[in-house]
C-alpha cells in the first residue's frame, strides 16, 4: 500500500523555531541500493542507466518528509548582497495531483511528461515577513522527455511568462495564510534532466499585498533590479529555497560512502 503525505502543519514560526513536529511520512525518491547514480547528472547516460531513472519515480513514499523538506533551512549568503538567511517551514501540503498547483497554462506546459505527484511545502523567513512555496512534480517521463521539455523551457523562455507560474500553498492561522494567487512575487522553475522531478517555488509577502508585476527569480536576483519584488530579496527567496530543496533531494537519492 503506498503511504500518501497528511497535512503536516507546524505551529507559528516566531514561536517554535525549536520546537517543530518531526513527522516521518511517506515521502521521497529513495529506497535500497538502486539510487546510487539516478542523480548523477550525465549527458552521456548508457541505456542501462534507464530503468533506475524509471524506478526513481516509484520510489518517492519511502524517504521521511522532514528529509526532503527539512524543518529549518540554511541559506548561507544565500539573500541579497550574500546575506545569509534562514527559512523555516509552516507546513507540509498532501500530495496531490498537479492540477490545482500550477496555472493552467504551465500545467498544460508539463503535461508531455505526465505528473504523477505533486508534492509541496510553504515556509517562512527568519522575520516572518516573507513566505515561499517549494515543490516538486514526480513525472512520468524519461531521460529524453526531461531533456526535451527543459530545451523548451529555455528556448521558449517558459520560466520567465507570468501566466506560466506555480501556485502558493496558503496555510489558514499562519503568517501564510493570504498567500494566494496576486500575492505571488517571484518565482522559479527547474526541470532536471538527471531525475523525472521538476523543482519549483514560488515567494511573497507575508502580509498578503498583493503584486501587480510579479518578477521571475532569475530577474530579481540581478543585482540593480528595481522591481518590488527585487528590492524586497523575493527572488533570492524563491531561487534559494527552491535550490537548497534540490539539494535535499540530492543528498537523499546518495547512499552513504562504504569503508574501505
Amino acid at each position: 500500500m503506498t503511504t500518501r503525505l497528511r497535512p503536516v502543519r507546524d505551529r507559528h514560526p516566531a514561536r517554535t523555531v525549536g520546537a517543530l513536529v518531526c513527522l516521518v511520512l511517506g515521502l521521497g525518491l529513495i529506497g535500497g541500493a538502486v539510487t546510487g547514480s539516478w542523480l548523477v547528472d550525465d549527458s552521456a547516460a548508457s541505456p542501462a542507466s534507464q530503468p533506475l531513472y524509471t524506478d526513481a519515480r516509484t520510489l518517492w513514499h519511502s524517504v521521511p518528509v522532514d528529509s526532503l523538506f527539512p524543518r529549518t533551512i540554511k541559506g548561507d549568503g544565500a539573500g541579497p548582497g550574500g546575506a545569509d538567511r534562514v527559512w523555516t517551514r509552516i507546513a507540509v501540503a498532501p500530495d496531490a495531483p498537479c492540477t490545482g498547483a500550477f496555472d493552467p497554462l504551465l500545467l498544460r506546459a508539463l503535461q508531455p511528461i505526465g505528473c504523477l505527484r505533486v508534492l509541496r511545502a510553504t515556509y517562512t523567513d527568519a522575520t516572518a515577513s516573507s513566505v515561499t512555496t517549494v515543490g516538486m512534480v514526480v513525472t512520468e517521463a524519461d531521460r529524453d522527455g526531461m531533456v526535451a521539455l527543459r530545451k523548451r523551457f529555455s528556448e521558449e523562455g517558459l520560466d520567465e511568462r507570468t501566466d506560466l507560474l506555480p501556485r502558493a500553498y496558503a496555510v489558514p492561522g499562519t503568517v501564510a495564510a493570504g498567500f494566494g494567487d496576486r500575492q505571488r512575487a517571484s518565482w522559479t522553475v527547474s526541470v532536471l534532466t538527471d531525475a523525472p522531478v521538476v523543482v519549483f517555488a514560488v515567494s511573497g509577502f507575508a502580509d498578503g499585498r498583493p503584486v501587480a508585476d510579479p518578477v521571475p527569480a532569475a530577474e530579481a536576483t540581478v543585482p540593480g533590479d528595481t522591481s518590488a519584488p527585487a528590492q524586497a530579496g523575493l527572488g533570492h527567496e524563491a531561487k534559494g529555497i527552491a535550490d537548497r530543496i534540490e539539494r535535499a533531494l540530492r543528498k537523499s537519492a546518495t547512499p552513504p560512502e562504504r569503508p574501505e
